[in-house]
């Protein structure tokens, strides 16, 4: 097994920067997701760990040892398409078995490491039919198979997932992190899956334009997010954003002009910061944070009802914001038994501990390293 460290990695398709300054580092044994949105950066990443792009600029390290000389296949590394890419006239056994033949690999060890590979996966049963005979989850821990048969240091997964359906997703990536578990295997997953992410990696790295936005644990993304791209990309239902008014003394003012008092902890934060008066910020607030009550309360603002959508076992209520229903929109999470009626008022108290505040550059204001968050990038043409 290996470690990887990325130093200053950049990638540029003629004036295109795919991958913009990356530094990461994924500890032995580590299994780490690159999260983020199409074109951000996460599959070239992944392609140039795996020596199929060479970067522009920066170093790639294994276990200390750069690598960027190295060919793909000196490595030792094994990748797994978002296509599988099986061989359709090969039975299970030769697709799993064909990187072990094109190295001249004994016959006998050829059938040890396929045998042994295909029980860890559960299909060892399967071994005699071809890719056609088989259902997408089944093709795909083939392709898995064909990756961990030759026993490599780091494992790269390329949108593994993305062709099953809701349940065998569901199935498949808790069967992936539970080999990979037992292997102890270096992994990196490439994803635009937030719930993939947060469910199989020990750390999350979110990419948004090539730019790295944050590395952590799923815990810490969630619960705090370094900026406003990463608070609105976690979390499904997302986090509700809308701005407010920073006054001194702890309060904001939101849409409509009703003050919203912090708690004591948050308001000296905030005033530590040495804000301007009338500052314009940004609040964020999880629709699970958000309680509803019927009376008026001064923790809480009021806000109408305009849709509600049963999600099984919630009631997802989207609201209009302020006194005249005119203001931003906002969602909360609910009791599915729950009544509400279209246009009723009801005052929304959020959690006063599950708060989110970002500056007007967009990072956190109460994140505890805020001075290393990235700014979110800019749109590029």
């Amino acid at each position: 097994m290996a470690s990887i460290r990325l130093e200053h990695l950049t990638k540029r398709f003629g004036n295109v920067v795919a991958v913009d300054d990356l530094n990461l580092e994924i500890a032995d044994g580590e299994f780490v997701a690159l999260l983020g949105p199409s074109g951000c950066g996460k599959t070239t990443t992944l392609l140039m760990i795996a020596g199929i792009y060479e970067p522009t600029e920066g170093k790639i390290y294994f276990d200390d040892v750069c690598v960027n000389d190295v060919a793909p296949k000196d490595r030792y590394v094994g990748l797994v398409f978002q296509s599988y890419a099986l061989y359709p006239h090969m039975s299970v056994f030769d697709n799993i078995a064909f990187p072990l033949r094109l190295n001249k690999t004994p016959r006998a060890e050829i059938e040890r490491r396929v045998r042994e590979v295909a029980k860890l996966a559960q299909i060892e049963n399967l071994l005699d039919r071809r890719p056609a005979q088989l259902s997408g989850g089944q093709q795909q821990r083939v392709a898995l198979c064909r990756a961990l048969v030759k026993e490599p240091e780091v494992l790269l997964l390329d949108e593994p997932l993305s062709n099953l359906d809701a349940r065998l997703r569901i199935e498949t990536r808790a069967e992936i992190k539970r080999l990979q578990k037992e292997l102890g295997i270096t992994t990196i997953l490439v994803t635009h899956d937030q719930i993939e992410a947060l469910s199989m990696a020990d750390r999350v790295a979110v990419m948004h334009q090539g730019v790295l936005q944050q590395y952590t644990t799923p815990e810490e993304l969630y619960n705090r997010p370094a900026n406003l791209f990463v608070a609105s990309f976690i979390g499904d239902p997302p986090m509700n954003l809308f701005e407010v008014r920073y006054r001194r003394g702890g309060e904001l003012e939101l849409p409509g002009g009703r003050a919203l008092r912090l708690p004591e902890p948050l308001a000296r934060r905030l005033e530590a910061r040495r804000l301007e008066e009338g500052a314009t910020l940004t609040l964020g607030l999880r629709p699970e944070d958000v309680e509803l009550s019927e009376t008026e309360t001064p923790e809480g603002f009021p806000a109408e009802v305009y849709l509600a959508e049963t999600l099984g076992g919630d009631l997802l209520v989207h609201f209009r914001l302020g006194d005249g229903g005119d203001g931003p929109r906002l969602r909360a999470l609910t009791d599915p038994e729950r009544r509400v009626t279209m246009g009723q008022r009801l005052w929304l108290v959020p959690d006063p501990n599950k708060l989110h505040l970002f500056g007007p550059d967009g990072r956190s204001l109460l994140a505890e390293a805020e001075e290393e968050a990235p700014v979110p990038h800019p749109q590029r043409a």
